[in-house]
């Protein structure tokens, strides 16, 4: 069956996570995280998921702007910053400004100018998701913005992937799910997507029951591959 939609993961996918800490590393006010920066920014995202993970498993729903926050503060702590409130804040404001990776817009474009429905599927709450696009200059290459806020439980979750369908009626064999997560694009596998993993960082598969169909270092290469799928 051919692929008609094509949805895509937001954080790390779309939009760089890394930024909000990488942007703030860069102004005079914020030079403590000149150097660790790098670690800000991993230690956060890796405590945003994995809290993601524990809410989903023990039923503990709370918004993804939340999970956002609880992880930011562990990160700070973790690395010697808990004590900056301007350092806090200023990292959660651009949180909200995050940029698309460079090849996002003409990606998505080509999609929209090839007839494919395009959308995407995240964790993050409706509000997150229309800020990113705005900021990225995006929305108006998307068909529609999927947040798990709809059934209150965060992704690998069954009922998240089920809202592709629901939104477009279209069949999972329809479907090329795409993002940077490998566990993400894994569970989507499992659920009965096609899906490619970008994997900007070269990592190794994850030792998971699925495996993507396809494994990409970026994003441009999505139009090619869609039409020969």
């Amino acid at each position: 069956m051919a692929i008609t939609t094509c949805i895509f993961d937001a954080y790390g996918t779309l939009f760089d996570v890394a930024a909000a800490a990488r942007l703030a590393a860069g102004e005079p006010d914020f030079a403590e995280i000149a150097e660790s920066w790098p670690q800000v920014a991993e230690h956060w995202r890796q405590k945003q998921l994995s809290y993601s993970w524990l809410r989903a498993v023990t039923g503990d729903y709370t918004s993804f702007w939340q999970v956002t926050q609880d992880g930011l503060d562990w990160a700070l702590e973790k690395t010697g910053h808990a004590g900056s409130s301007a350092l806090r804040q200023r990292l959660l404001d651009l949180y909200w400004e995050l940029q698309a990776y460079p090849e996002v817009p003409d990606m998505l474009r080509a999609l929209k100018a090839a007839g494919y429905n395009t959308a995407i599927l995240s964790n993050g709450s409706p509000e997150m998701l229309e800020a990113a696009t705005a900021s990225a200059g995006i929305g108006d290459r998307l068909d529609a913005c999927l947040s798990v806020e709809s059934v209150g439980i965060f992704k690998p979750d069954p009922r998240v992937y089920d809202l592709v369908g629901q939104r477009f009626g279209c069949a999972k064999e329809e479907v090329l799910f795409v993002s940077s997560n490998g566990w993400d694009a894994a569970a989507a596998s499992g659920y009965g997507f096609t899906c490619a993993w970008v994997n900007r960082g070269g990592d190794p598969v994850d030792r998971l029951p699925w495996r993507p169909a396809h494994i990409l270092t970026d994003l441009s290469g999505i139009p090619n591959l869609v039409q020969s799928a």
